[in-house]
């Protein structure tokens, strides 16, 4: 975050402001509707013309916050409720005493759990395997820290690449070491396009195609992977279609849907979008703009969305087999995959569809939401996985 002062004019006028915001943000309006006139919009298609007399500006990561969008305007803030920065051109805000901020690990655990919710689905297919697999993790920030120490917690084998982290307990390697000796490969970095470490198709052609039998999840930055490079390489039968799994795309909302028609799991840019994980994006910027408008800060509405009330556990010694059963009654990752497939491939409604999805996702809650009520169950190896997952264990 950078620039927190207060603006005395903005102080001084609070009920005068314009708000514009992304109208996908969650508790918009419980929010932020008190603070001053509040416009919601649709975020990719954000304009100049549309903030022009806004004094505030939130988003999420749709929108590129730059010179070409608010140099005509008056904004003095931007909020992104986001983990992410790379769609906010955060040297040029500061240039221009821009104060703005994000919400740095606000939907962390979300994304552990999509990738969780993924390795179980293709565990169960044959093409994980949790007692012998190595799990390479590229980018250690907020998302990929967090999933090491479940997957280390889960007893799985970690590798760590990430040149500008140093994370205890995690062996680090550089890129190519780790797609030599990895067998799952997750990634979780920002998308850069300079300095001594770009991601920007960090998996190009070459690398891709060392990727014999592995699997590989992206659900950080859609260009992180060359996508065209990717789809030649399954097309050629040099990659495994079966073991991709695709959160992220390259040209959102514009997919390549000849990739998602291969990969054994694609998903519509939703592994962050848990309703704890929206709530806390958003409370995150609520708080950061009352700080800079020196207001008190809003109170945190409760979640919406109803949460798993119980799952009933009543046998010992299921192994893998009873945690994949858990992690699919709170989170059945292949309903997302399924509604990619129905409106981008049967019915042909790219690329609203994608959108669309997105504003009306579901209400997935996370892990810790619910209660695991155990009958009869005495089974340390289960419980303690459990435990590891973030699940609320009871008697």
């Amino acid at each position: 975050m950078s620039g927190l002062s207060v603006s005395g004019r903005v102080k001084d006028d609070i009920k005068g402001m314009k708000i514009v915001a992304d109208e996908n943000l969650s508790l918009v309006r419980e929010l932020f509707g008190s603070m001053g006139e509040l416009v919601c919009l649709p975020g990719r298609s954000m304009r100049p013309e549309d903030v022009r007399e806004a004094d505030i500006l939130l988003v999420r990561s749709v929108t590129r916050v730059n010179a070409t969008l608010l140099a005509s305007s008056r904004v003095r803030f931007v909020g992104s409720a986001t983990i992410g920065t790379d769609h906010l051109d955060t040297a040029w805000l500061d240039g221009q005493g821009i104060a703005w901020t994000s919400a740095p690990g606000c939907n962390a655990m979300s994304v552990v759990e999509y990738v969780i919710a993924a390795l179980f689905e293709l565990w169960a297919r044959g093409d994980v395997d949790w007692d012998r697999q190595v799990m390479g993790i590229v980018g250690l920030g907020n998302v990929g820290a967090r999933l090491a120490v479940v997957l280390q917690r889960l007893g799985v084998r970690v590798l760590g690449c990430d040149p500008f982290v140093d994370l205890e307990g995690v062996e680090q390697v550089d890129i190519d070491t780790l797609l030599d000796r990895a067998d799952v490969v997750s990634l979780h970095t920002p998308l850069t396009h300079a300095g001594p470490h770009p991601t920007f198709h960090l998996l190009d052609r070459s690398r891709l195609a060392r990727f014999a039998g592995k699997v590989l999840i992206n659900s950080g930055r859609g260009p992180v992977v060359d996508n065209a490079a990717l789809l030649a390489l399954i097309v050629s039968g040099c990659f495994d279609p079966g073991k991709v799994v695709l959160d992220v795309w390259e040209k959102e909302p514009d997919l390549d849907r000849a990739l998602l028609a291969k990969i054994r799991i694609g998903t519509p840019h939703i592994a962050g979008y848990s309703q704890e994980g929206k709530w806390r994006g958003s409370l995150m910027v609520a708080e950061a703009l009352s700080n800079f408008l020196g207001t008190a800060p809003p109170e945190a509405p409760a979640l919406t969305g109803r949460a798993l009330s119980e799952v009933k556990i009543v046998e010992s010694g299921q192994g893998w087999s009873g945690l994949a059963s858990l992690v699919k009654a709170f989170y059945p990752i292949s309903r997302d995959d399924a509604d990619l497939r129905r409106e981008l491939l049967e019915r042909d409604m790219l690329p609203g569809a994608f959108d669309a999805l997105r504003k009306g996702y579901w209400p997935r809650r996370e892990f810790s939401s619910g209660r695991v009520r155990l009958v009869g169950v005495e089974d340390p190896w289960l419980k303690e996985r459990m435990l590891a997952l973030n699940f609320r264990l009871e008697a």
